[in-house]
């Protein structure tokens, strides 16, 4: 999604430096290869953060174009209509962001040189636009690369600076894109990333330099370097260009708000990775790689979870520091800047956070046909507290519990809204309600993730013997009955969280959650669970003797 930009400086004592922007609105990538995970997967992530997205699930149905035929362009972040292109003789079927060959789409924002936004006033490609048409129109990674260069190339690039993540059942790639100002198109550079490799990339440019004479693992627009060196951008030789360099700007706050997101997944799977931290705290100049090779292979839930991360565990720990008060909450409300005695400081910018629209895991599987093997684990909100669900890449009907939506309408039949009402009361008392959450989240999921495996036959069978129809009927069904089991769990979450809480206080329950009652059926009376200790020692010091209590 779009990244908004706040100019702020930080006292050296906290960061060591000198850091003139930090990120708003942003999302986050993460990848795996195929033989850098538990069960030989390619996975990509991805998270749309926006304070006013709605979550909801989309879908375009596979079609047969007759010649002449037009398809409209539409500006993702704004819905403003951009233009009109020709459609091919045949597209694919897309849900959310994967296609019926497994091949999956994500971004994240990183704007770039401000010179660079299209100014011919013709572009009508857009980044969100750019994602669709290619799944439409792609069955693998290169090939999308490929339509994703030549849509530019023809009817120009309406957006800033931007990462892809594409990957498919046998391969991914990283593929990023600028515009080129005051001429039409983009400049863009796209890497493999190796199979047995995890990389990520959240609103920061990535890729430095690469080896340009590697057909098979880089492509690029063929005047990347020629360009940058027409605008002063870069001087040296080819083999030196860094298309992160000379077309992002990099400071320390973006690698603290933008790349410390990455370095928190790598630092899971590959432990030697925390020489980075000095990157993303603006205290080095050795960039972070835009790959590493895991000392353990990554799993489905390893993703979630990495997913949900909020710098635990790192010296940017979000539940650790006074902003996350007695409740250890680990969010940070907007904006992100505070001043104290004329410095001017920063709040953290984690992974999992509050203005999630929608997230997803994607999983494409080579050994299955694609229909299977492509699978879109959506969750809706707050990564942290939400449900993935599954839903294959060859799904043609949308649970009604998904559907177009809006911020400003309350529903309780909506998943984005009942997961909105567990994490929003979450946020207020974190530490006491999340044990609650988790154990509502984590059954849903393990039965989600364990019955796969079953399905996944039943649903190879259909295709080996011809069934569209069958498979069809199958996967739909299967999509609506988790979607209406998802929903429904959380609005009776929401209701308990809210009882079990309610006033500040906090009711007794049983081993299995349930509230105890006294012998004559009574409601027994509740816990009051006050404030951690530090809550306390730091009333005392801003307050002194105000509320001690005489002897």
């Amino acid at each position: 999604m779009k990244r908004s930009i706040l100019k702020i400086s930080l006292a050296a004592a906290v960061l060591g430096g000198f850091l003139p922007a930090v990120d708003m609105d942003a999302c986050t990538n993460l990848i795996a290869g195929k033989k850098a995970t538990a069960d030989g997967s390619v996975m990509v992530t991805y998270a749309a953060d926006s304070h006013n997205l709605y979550g909801m699930l989309t879908h375009t149905p596979a079609q047969k174009h007759e010649k002449g035929a037009m398809r409209k362009v539409v500006e993702w972040d704004t819905n403003k209509p951009l233009g009109e292109i020709p459609q091919p003789a045949e597209t694919y079927n897309v849900v959310g962001n994967i296609n019926e060959h497994q091949l999956a789409i994500g971004e994240s924002t990183w704007g770039g040189r401000e010179e660079l936004a299209d100014t011919t006033g013709q572009a009508i490609i857009d980044y969100g636009s750019l994602i669709q048409i290619a799944l439409e129109r792609s069955k693998t990674a290169r090939e999308a690369i490929k339509t994703m260069g030549e849509l530019v190339k023809n009817y120009g690039y309406a957006s800033e600076g931007e990462s892809f993540s594409i990957a498919d059942k046998d391969e991914v790639w990283v593929m990023e894109m600028i515009g080129k100002g005051a001429e039409k198109g983009a400049v863009w550079v796209a890497v493999r990333i190796p199979d047995n490799a995890i990389s990520g990339h959240a609103n920061e440019p990535r890729i430095r330099k690469v080896n340009w004479k590697d057909k098979e693992n880089v492509m690029y627009s063929p005047d990347v370097i020629s360009f940058a060196r027409k605008r002063g951008y870069f001087n040296g030789k080819d083999e030196d260009f860094s298309f992160a360099d000379a077309y992002g700007e990099h400071d320390a706050a973006t690698r603290r708000g933008c790349d410390a997101r990455v370095w928190s997944y790598f630092r899971r799977f590959a432990p030697d990775t925390d020489k980075y931290y000095d990157w993303c705290a603006g205290k080095s100049d050795e960039p972070m790689p835009l790959y590493v090779v895991p000392e353990k292979k990554v799993s489905l839930k390893d993703m979630q979870w990495s997913m949900r991360d909020h710098f635990e565990g790192t010296p940017f720990d979000m539940t650790q520091d006074v902003g996350a008060g007695p409740n250890h909450v680990p969010y940070r409300w907007r904006p992100m800047e505070y001043e104290v005695d004329g410095k001017k400081y920063c709040m953290e910018r984690a992974i999992a956070t509050q203005q999630t629209g929608w997230s997803f895991v994607s999983q494409s599987r080579d050994w299955l046909p694609d229909e299977v093997g492509g699978i879109l684990w959506f969750g809706t909100d707050d990564t942290n507290t939400s449900v993935y669900m599954p839903f294959y890449c060859g799904m043609s009907s949308i649970p009604s519990e998904l559907k177009p939506g809006d911020v400003n309408t309350f529903d309780f039949d909506s998943n984005f809204w009942m997961t909105n009402w567990v994490a929003n009361q979450a946020y207020n008392r974190y530490d006491l309600m999340i044990p609650d959450i988790r154990k509502v989240q984590g059954a849903l999921e393990d039965k989600y993730q364990g019955s796969r495996e079953e399905k996944d036959k039943a649903l190879t069978a259909m295709v080996a013997a011809g069934d569209k129809a069958g498979y069809q009927k199958a996967v739909n069904e299967e999509g609506a009955a988790i979607a209406k089991e998802a929903t429904d769990a959380y609005r009776e979450l929401g209701k308990y969280l809210f009882v079990k809480f309610m006033d500040g206080n906090m009711k007794k329950t049983d081993e299995n959650g349930n509230f105890i009652k006294s012998e004559y059926g009574l409601p027994v009376y509740p816990s009051f669970p006050g404030y951690d200790k530090k809550y306390y020692e730091n009333i005392v010091k801003e307050t002194g003797d105000h509320f001690l209590i005489d002897k």
